[in-house]
């Protein structure tokens, strides 16, 4: 990494714009950044590392870099840092602006501006500057990954601060582990502690959570085993847990299937007992049910004597019954013919009274003869019939065509009046029809004038505004001629006095020995003095910008001016002089014109339309006339035809009707007389036809009773049952034979009879022996599940321990391993011999890498005396790795630095900060840093040591590096010719530079 150039402007103590021009200073390999205290020589450090990183170094940086912004700036100035350099074979440009709280350009107060950031590419194939980003956090991370370095590691390498390397040869081992560690980004290791230490902790709590549950179910089985299970005193992570656990399982689980097995046996011996025991409670039961009966039996049999009086009367009842069911048939014959014999006697003296006085002594024949005779008169009425309904029908035509009649005529008398105005109608219509007509023609010519008189009203509306702002532009461009007559007298008034003080600029750049680029003489006894108003060569050249920025400002307002100058003639041409009032009062006029003339025109669609509507209904009504005309034509002939057919009907409708009203009322009356006579003529039939079956059915009836025994029918008909009396006759008679049957079925069974002779049956004994042997059982049997239940659930947790056992047998395996390894990486374990982690046991190779390269430096600066050495002793009660002693070639003796005077300590913290930079660079990659900063320290050194630091610091120009020295020295002054002052006053500070190039 090389700086080239830096720019500054209102940063830190610096409160107008400041350049550094580094290629200048680095040529001569070392130069000097030197000034007053508080004068702003880390100020210049800061603009660096902020340009770099967005950041200032440590405790500097506060806030959203508000304070970055020097008190002394304009409040108009932004604070600005722009960087030049090369890094990784690239030339970039970095520029920073840190938040901004500025002036409101509109109105009183103030107002928060953003950070800017924006990085650019030099291209040498086109020769310019090429934009990559503006991104902050994209613009950070490019650096950092060219660089290789974060902002720490940076600061202490680049920007080497010899305080705090003076502290780290004093510090414990702490206070370095905690420098290194931010220098060489150790961080991982110390997460890898961290993660292993987790680690120990989570696979810990794994195995603490499976033993828990071993030992819940361990408690779960000595519930289910009772007094058959101990135990082990174990808490949940200690080892040998799982095994305890299992053992004990075992050992209940044998017991539970010696208990199952006697279970098993005594359960066998109740169900013995509780047959045998079942099985005599049977054999008495059976005892005491056949004796039950026999009892019983003798009992049915006694009632059974006490009721065979009523069973022999009932069979003789059943007899008679059976013998008088002959005669029924002839019973039910009579009594259905008298019946029959009393209803057509009923019918016939019914009818006969309906009938007229003359046929009340008539018979059947003679009834029947009348209503043949009344049948065929009635039978000649159906033609007149016929006649009376046409009649009617002809009546209904004449009326419907009366009603048509009627209706033309109306629909004549509306046609003829409305026809009568239909010339007056279609004249109007048309006359519409040729106003709108008129009115769209009208309207098209405006529309043709309406679009040239908007353009030139817009035209002459875009005249106006471009006069006033011509006149604006013009004297726009007069104040940018004036400030750019004023700003180039003013640089040619800065450039001529830098001339008359070129002289004290030139003498600023000679040096002791070396020829005057004017005179090239090398003694320079009276160089020129720069007085108070010398004005140097970045003033001038701020001026020229002034005046060059202004000329551009000039021509870019008459560029302006031109182009409305320009807008102006082409908008006069189009609207001419005529005041753009007028045209708005004429394109007024002619809007309102073209809006009447449109309203008219629109009219035209619908007068067609009417028109069209009228004609049509022309058509239809002169069409409705000549319908209605032939329709009345054709009525006349149909109204004559209907009347010859009428006079024909009445003529035969008058002799049919005889003395009544109509040929209905006729037929009406000889119906109901034809009914009357076949009635009676029936009626007296059917009589004569029963009182001839009942005389033969009493004969059949006298013979059927002799002939079954009875000495008269009445007799007969008294001994019949009906059919509910003889189900319940025989129904009893019935039941007295089937007791009688069972009776003596069960006193002639021979096991019976036997049991009847032995003694009564005891079966409250049996049952409760039963009942006894049954309780023996169902204890037996509730012990054997019981065992069951207790080794299946013994041998379900089992399992599941067994199980869980195996499961965590890998994870206390891992736990094992990682608890090593944790308390091996945090200097805890035994097998740390050194008591060191895993972090100070990297930061320890690395010190050891440093303190080897400081040592090469260490040894030139103290003349071969000191040699910087790592220990890993342990210090008291630390940890060991990170300690750091000097061993004194004089003395051959080894000590701690903090023994160190005070410019033996500058020079080795010199050494070790170089070796340090060496140890980073080669860490991040390699990257060269062509330029570097020591800060402070050089005054506690003699002029010897001096000679041999800067001999050191000389050596490291080799391979083009340069080197700038930060301090107060007045000698390094002398010896350094390449100097960046940094001025203080009361303005502000600034930078001069001298004696480079």
């Amino acid at each position: 990494m090389r700086l080239h150039r830096l720019d500054i402007t209102a940063f830190g103590p610096f409160g107008g714009a400041q350049s550094v021009d580094f290629d200048d200073l680095s040529a001569a390999g070392l130069f000097l950044l030197h000034g007053p205290t508080g004068a702003g020589k880390t100020s210049v450090l800061d603009a660096v590392c902020y340009a770099l990183y967005g950041a200032v170094p440590g405790a500097r940086q506060s806030g959203q870099g508000l304070t970055l912004r020097s008190d002394h700036a304009p409040p108009g100035t932004r604070t600005t840092v722009t960087l030049e350099l090369t890094v990784a074979g690239r030339r970039l440009e970095i520029t920073r602006q840190p938040p901004w709280e500025r002036p409101k350009k509109r109105g009183s107060g103030t107002t928060l501006d953003k950070a800017q950031s924006r990085l650019r590419a030099y291209d040498a194939t086109t020769g310019a500057w090429k934009d990559l980003s503006r991104s902050h956090q994209e613009i950070g991370e490019e650096i950092t990954q060219l660089l290789g370095m974060s902002r720490e590691q940076f600061c202490q390498v680049v920007l080497l601060p010899q305080g705090d390397f003076a502290r780290f040869l004093r510090a414990d081992a702490e206070a370095r582990g905690r420098l290194l560690g931010r220098l060489f980004d150790t961080h991982r290791f110390a997460e890898v502690e961290k993660r292993l230490a987790e680690r120990r902790r989570a696979a810990e709590a794994e195995v603490r959570e499976g033993d828990a549950v071993l030992l819940a179910d361990a408690h779960r089985m000595q519930q289910a085993a009772g007094d058959a299970m101990e135990l082990p005193e174990l808490t949940p992570g200690e080892p040998g847990l799982a095994d305890a656990v299992l053992s004990a399982a075992a050992v209940a689980r044998s017991t539970a299937r010696e208990e199952l097995a006697v279970a098993h046996c005594r359960l066998a011996a109740a169900e013995s007992a509780q047959a045998a025991a079942e099985r005599a409670l049977a054999d008495v039961r059976e005892t005491a049910r056949l004796q039950r009966r026999f009892a019983e039996a003798r009992e049915r049999a006694r009632a059974l004597e006490e009721r065979a009086d009523g069973h022999r009367a009932a069979q003789a009842r059943m007899e008679r019954a059976r013998k008088a069911e002959a005669v029924a048939p002839a019973l039910e014959l009579r009594d259905a013919a008298e019946a029959e014999h009393r209803r057509a006697s009923a019918a016939r003296a019914h009818t006969r009274g309906l009938l007229p006085a003359g046929f009340a002594d008539d018979g059947a024949a003679g009834l029947a003869a009348a209503a043949r005779r009344a049948a065929e008169e009635l039978g000649g009425l159906d033609s007149a019939r016929r006649a009376e309904r046409r009649l009617a029908e002809l009546a209904e035509e004449r009326t419907g065509l009366d009603r048509q009649e009627r209706a033309d005529e109306e629909i004549l008398q509306e046609a003829e009046t409305w026809l009568a105005g239909w010339d007056a109608t279609r004249a109007g219509l048309q006359a519409r029809i040729d106003s709108a007509q008129e009115a769209a023609t009208r309207a098209e010519q405006l529309a043709v004038q309406r679009e040239p008189a908007a353009g030139r009203l817009r035209a002459a509306r875009l005249r106006d505004q471009l006069a006033g702002d011509t006149d604006t532009a013009a004297g726009r461009a007069r104040r940018a001629r004036d400030e750019t007559l004023a700003a180039k007298a003013h640089w040619l008034e800065v450039k001529e006095r830098r001339l008359n003080g070129i002289a004290a600029e030139l003498a600023a750049q000679l040096t002791d020995g070396e020829p005057c680029a004017v005179c090239g003489a090398t003694e320079h006894p009276a160089p020129a003095r720069k007085d108070a108003g010398h004005v140097d060569r970045e003033a001038e050249e701020t001026a020229l910008a002034a005046f060059q920025a202004a000329e551009e400002r000039h021509t870019e307002r008459e560029r302006r001016l031109g182009v409305v100058r320009e807008a102006l003639a082409a908008a006069t041409a189009e609207a001419g002089d005529t005041p753009t009032s007028v045209l708005a009062d004429e394109v007024a006029e002619l809007e309102r014109l073209f809006a009447e003339t449109r309203r008219a025109a629109s009219a035209l669609h619908p007068a067609h339309e009417e028109l069209r509507r009228a004609e049509q209904e022309h058509e239809r009504r002169v069409t409705a006339c000549r319908q209605a005309e032939v329709r009345t034509a054709a009525r006349v002939g149909h109204r004559d035809r209907l009347d010859r057919e009428r006079d024909a009907l009445e003529a035969v409708l008058t002799e049919a009707r005889g003395a009544l009203d109509s040929v209905a009322a006729r037929a009406a009356e000889l119906e109901h007389r034809v009914g009357l006579l076949t009635d009676a003529a029936d009626s007296a039939r059917a009589a004569e036809d029963s009182a001839q079956r009942l005389k033969d059915a009493d004969a059949r009836l006298a013979d059927a009773a002799f002939r079954a025994g009875f000495e008269t029918p009445e007799a007969a008909a008294d001994a019949l049952l009906d059919a509910t009396a003889h189900r319940e006759l025989q129904r009893r008679l019935d039941a007295w034979q089937s007791e009688e049957a069972a009776v003596r079925a069960v006193l002639a069974e021979a096991d019976t009879t036997a049991a009847a002779q032995r003694p009564p049956a005891d079966l409250a004994v049996a049952e409760q022996a039963a009942a006894e042997a049954g309780r023996r059982l169902r204890d037996a049997a509730s012990a054997r599940d019981a065992a069951e239940r207790r080794c299946a659930e013994l041998d379900r947790l089992s399992a599941r321990s067994t199980q869980g056992a195996r499961r965590l047998a890998p994870l206390r395996a891992q736990y094992d391993r990682v608890a090593r390894l944790a308390a091996l990486t945090a200097g805890t374990s035994a097998d740390n011999e050194r008591k060191m982690r895993l972090e100070s046991y990297v930061l320890a190779a690395r010190l050891e890498q440093v303190a080897a390269a400081a040592t090469v430096r260490l040894r030139r600066m103290s003349s071969g005396r000191y040699t910087l050495v790592h220990s890993d002793d342990r210090a008291g009660r630390g940890r060991s790795g990170l300690g750091l002693h000097v061993v004194d070639a004089w003395t051959g003796r080894e000590r701690d630095t903090a023994t160190l005077s005070g410019g033996e300590t500058f020079f080795a913290s010199l050494a070790l900060a170089l070796g340090l930079a060496d140890v980073v660079t080669d860490e991040a990659g390699g990257v060269r840093l062509d330029t570097l900063f020591i800060d402070e320290g050089f005054g506690s050194l003699d002029d010897q040591t001096l000679d041999e630091v800067l001999d050191v610091l000389d050596s490291l120009r080799e391979r083009d590096r340069s080197v700038g020295i930060v301090s107060h020295v007045a000698d390094l002054r002398r010896r350094i010719h390449a100097q960046l002052e940094v001025v203080k006053s009361r303005s502000g500070s600034t930078l001069r530079q001298r004696g480079a190039g």
